[in-house]
C-alpha cells in the first residue's frame, strides 16, 4: 500500500515510497522518510486533525476504572492541563462504554476508546461518544463483526486506529519470519488495515508498537514506505520512569526525527501525567514544538559549592507551568557559570553561600545563596514587562 505524490490517491499495489526507498540513492531514500508525515492522509479526531503535515500531537491513557466516571474525568483534567492532546481509555465492559458519554461532558480533548476481543464494546463506545476507536481486526471476531464495526464508525465518520504489538503477533508470521521481526509486525498491521479497507473505509490510523527500541524503529521505517496513513508512535511497555523515558526518547527521537509520526506516547509505568511532560520535551529537542521553559544545568563537579542537584530540581518543578519560551541555566559555580549560561536567556550560578543571577551571558546581580530561587521566579514573573 502507497501513496502517489502525483495524484495524491492511495495505490493499494506499489508503494510510492517504497519505490524510492528500494532504489540505491540514500539521499532519495531520506528526503522519502522526511517528508512521510506531510504525505500522510489527514483524519479528523474529535476538533483535532492529524497528518498532511499538521503538528504531532501528544496522547496519553487512563489508568483509573473507566466506569469510574469521577476518578477518569479528574485524570484526564490533569493530563490536559499538562498538554495532553488526544486520550485513551479502556472500554473492557459495557458500562465503560456508557461512562465514556458522562465523562465527555467534563474533558475537552478527544476520547479514544480502547477495545479489544468484543466488537460490540466497539460499537457501543461510538454509540455513547468515542471520537475514535483502537482496535486490533483479529482478535474481534470474523469479517462479518468487523463488518458492523466499520458500519457503526462510517456512520458517525469516526476514525478507526489499527494497533499491532509484536507481543500478538500471529504464529504463522513468527514462523515465516523465524521469530518476531519488523517485517512481521508491518506485515501483520497491512494485513489487518486490508480487512478494513475491505469494508470500503480508509478513515485509519495506524499503530504498531514494540518493546524493543530498534525492532520498533525499523518497522515504522518500512511502514513509512507502505502506507500514507497517519501513524501513532510509541514504545510499549517501555518500563518504569528512567528506563520508560530513556527508551522512549530514543526510540521516537530517531522515528520522529526521520519525519515519521503524527501522534505520540510515551508509554511509562508510573502516572500519566509524566508521560506528557516527556513527550512535550522529546518534541520540543527535536524542534517539532516551541513553547514552555527548557532548564538547562550542569552536571556537578568538585567546585561546586551549593545543593546544585537540589536547586535544578527546584527550578524544574517551578517553571514546568510557566507559558514562557526560554531557555534558563542553572550552573553549580561562579567560575564557568556565567560562561556556561551564554546561551541562555536567564540563569543562575551558585558560589559559596551566595550566587550570582545572568542574564544572556551578563552578571545582573550577585545575591545569596537561600535567595537564589525566589530571585530567578521574580525575574520570570517579569519576564515581558
Amino acid at each position: 500500500m502507497g501513496f502517489c505524490a502525483a495524484c495524491g490517491k492511495t495505490d493499494l499495489s506499489n508503494g510510492f515510497f517504497y519505490g524510492i526507498i528500494k532504489g540505491n540513492n540514500n539521499g532519495d531514500r531520506e528526503a522519502a522518510l522526511r517528508t512521510h508525515r506531510e504525505q500522510t492522509k489527514v483524519i479528523t479526531i474529535g476538533d483535532r486533525k492529524i497528518g498532511g503535515g499538521n503538528p504531532v500531537l501528544i496522547q496519553s491513557m487512563t489508568n483509573t476504572p473507566t466506569e469510574d466516571v469521577e476518578a477518569t474525568a479528574a485524570q484526564i483534567l490533569r493530563l490536559e492541563q499538562a498538554g495532553c492532546e488526544i486520550v485513551r481509555c479502556t472500554v473492557p465492559t459495557m458500562e465503560a462504554a456508557q461512562a465514556l458519554a458522562k465523562i465527555k461532558e467534563r474533558i475537552q480533548i478527544p476520547l479514544v476508546a480502547d477495545i479489544h476481543f468484543d466488537y460490540k464494546m466497539a460499537i457501543a463506545a461510538m454509540e455513547y461518544g468515542a471520537d475514535k476507536i483502537r482496535i486490533n481486526p483479529g482478535n474481534i471476531g470474523g469479517k462479518e463483526k468487523v463488518a458492523a464495526v466499520v458500519a457503526a464508525a462510517r456512520e458517525r465518520h469516526i476514525p478507526i486506529r489499527v494497533g499491532v504489538n509484536s507481543g500478538s503477533l500471529e504464529r504463522e508470521l513468527v514462523e515465516k519470519y523465524h521469530g518476531v521481526t519488523a517485517d512481521g509486525i508491518v506485515e501483520s498491521a497491512l494485513d489487518k488495515v486490508g480487512i478494513i479497507e475491505d469494508c470500503g473505509y480508509d478513515n485509519l490510523v495506524i499503530s504498531i508498537k514494540s518493546s524493543d527500541v530498534m525492532m520498533c524503529v525499523k518497522a515504522h521505517e518500512l511502514l513509512a514506505a507502505k502506507t500514507n496513513y497517519p501513524l501513532h508512535v510509541g514504545i510499549t511497555e517501555s518500563g518504569t520512569v528512567m528506563s520508560g523515558n530513556i527508551k522512549s526518547a530514543v526510540g521516537l527521537g530517531i522515528i520522529l526525527n526521520q519525519g515519521i509520526g503524527d501522534t505520540i506516547r510515551v508509554s511509562l509505568t508510573g502516572d500519566p501525567v509524566e508521560e506528557i511532560r516527556s513527550a512535550k520535551l522529546i518534541l520540543r529537542t527535536l524542534g517539532l514544538r516551541k513553547g514552555g521553559i527548557e532548564v538547562v544545568s550542569c552536571p556537578t563537579c568538585g567546585r561546586t559549592k551549593i545543593d546544585l542537584i537540589s536547586l535544578a530540581g527546584q527550578v524544574e518543578e517551578m517553571v514546568k507551568d510557566i507559558p514562557l519560551d526560554i531557555k534558563v541555566a542553572v550552573m553549580g559555580c561562579a567560575v564557568n557559570g556565567p560562561g556556561e549560561a551564554k546561551e541562555a536567556d536567564i540563569g543562575i550560578a551558585g558560589g559559596i553561600g551566595e550566587g550570582l543571577l545572568i542574564k544572556r551571558g551578563e552578571i545582573v546581580k550577585k545575591v545569596p545563596e537561600q535567595e537564589l530561587l525566589n530571585t530567578l521566579k521574580e525575574e520570570l514573573g517579569h519576564w515581558n514587562e
